[in-house]
């Protein structure tokens, strides 16, 4: 027990404990605390100016799963890139679930686009299934806007993997590019450059997306691969 269980275990939620193992299947259900995302936030905000807070990012591998997403909240809120880039490094080995992947967002990252790209790009290529899909959601985050590169779809498509969590994250990503990038992404479909459940978990997806016009998902339909259709 370090100082910092008692604070958390105070501000636990059985109910909520229960709802969350549901969602994260492979986490074993009593590492849950249950603390609710809203209250973890701000307690990342408050700790964050603590002393105690840089030893609490020292101490690796943590116990429980929300003390996962208290580090995940605390990374995203340093303000030095190197520092951040160091601490996101030796964090992600230890991320074993996409929700602490997820949460997991780094505001200096937008402050520094070349760096962010490089590092990205090698997260991605990760065989760690979470670093892989950290470094892909970065790409998804800060690179299909203003700073869009076509590299980033290339980069993107690249990455084959039979872990589902590995898969979604494509597919959301190359969803996202077709609502943000459309001329761009398209191709990636039409030339059926993405495996078959990538191909039509993206069309599922940016057909559930409200960002998508009504024409485009009609296009996006017609392009589904079916069984008899695969290569």
């Amino acid at each position: 027990m370090t100082p910092l269980y008692p604070r958390l275990l105070a501000l636990r939620d059985r109910q909520y404990a229960e709802f969350q193992a549901r969602l994260v299947p492979g986490v074993a259900p009593d590492s849950i605390i249950g603390i609710r995302v809203p209250l973890l936030r701000a307690f990342a905000k408050d700790f964050a100016r603590e002393a105690d807070c840089s030893r609490f990012l020292s101490l690796l591998p943590h116990r429980y799963y929300d003390e996962n997403m208290l580090h995940a909240l605390l990374l995203s809120q340093l303000k030095d890139m190197d520092e951040c880039v160091a601490r996101v490094e030796e964090f992600l080995p230890y991320v074993d679930n996409w929700a602490v992947c997820d949460i997991m967002s780094p505001k200096v990252f937008g402050r520094h686009p070349a760096r962010l790209m490089d590092k990205a790009v090698e997260w991605s290529r990760s065989p760690h299934v979470y670093t892989c899909r950290f470094g892909l959601a970065m790409l998804m985050s800060h690179f299909l806007d203003s700073r869009f590169s076509p590299s980033v779809l290339d980069t993107a498509a690249a990455v084959e993997s039979d872990e589902y969590y590995v898969r979604m994250m494509v597919a959301w990503f190359f969803a996202t590019a077709l609502a943000k990038q459309w001329d761009a992404a398209i191709p990636y479909l039409q030339q059926r450059r993405l495996g078959v459940w990538v191909h039509n978990k993206t069309i599922q997806k940016a057909c559930e997306s409200y960002r998508i016009t009504a024409g485009q998902k009609a296009v996006l339909r017609t392009m589904k691969i079916k069984a008899h259709d695969h290569k």
